[in-house]
């Protein structure tokens, strides 16, 4: 098993109080910044649409576009997302697709896989530190708001986590 190494990102520094106009309006920038954000990962997913056909992630696993690997063994590839929700925010994909473009399309024959997905995410989880918690998340469908159609975890961590997530 190979693994490669990266450091961990420092977290975002903590908002400004709430208090006082300045600190209202920081709050609210925030919260916009993140609708926005949403809603353009929603319109990804949309214009997406569920396909079996390459994918992005077929491409960083032949290397045609870098991509800061964190973790690496013979059937998963782990990545940093380009576009971090959290202070760690990790892509976890199986190097062989195998038909497994969506939770949903899942067959007996992907349980061994599914498995070791979430065993590295596990174990990716205790090499970044983040013996407090972490979330997992597999978007599945447009209505799931899957805009890359390659089975991949989301490993998300280094913050409190709200609820209900979406």
């Amino acid at each position: 098993m190979s693994r490669a190494s990266a450091s961990r990102p420092p977290p975002p520094p903590p908002p400004p109080p709430a208090s006082g106009s300045g600190g209202r309006l920081a709050v609210l920038a925030s919260h916009l910044s993140q609708s926005s954000r949403t809603a353009g990962e929603k319109e990804a997913a949309l214009a997406a649409g569920p396909s079996d056909g390459p994918t992005i992630f077929d491409k960083i696993l032949r290397k045609e576009i870098p991509s800061q690997v964190v973790y690496e063994d013979e059937k998963t590839l782990a990545f940093r997302d380009i576009s971090p929700q959290a202070p760690v925010h990790i892509i976890i994909i199986p190097k062989v697709k195998d038909g497994l473009s969506r939770l949903s399309k899942a067959e007996e024959r992907h349980v061994e896989v599914m498995g070791h997905l979430l065993y590295a995410a596990k174990t990716i989880a205790k090499q970044e530190n983040l013996d407090d918690g972490f979330r997992i998340v597999i978007n599945d469908g447009p209505n799931g708001c899957q805009s890359v159609y390659h089975l991949h975890i989301h490993l998300l961590g280094g913050r409190q986590m709200n609820w209900p997530p979406g």
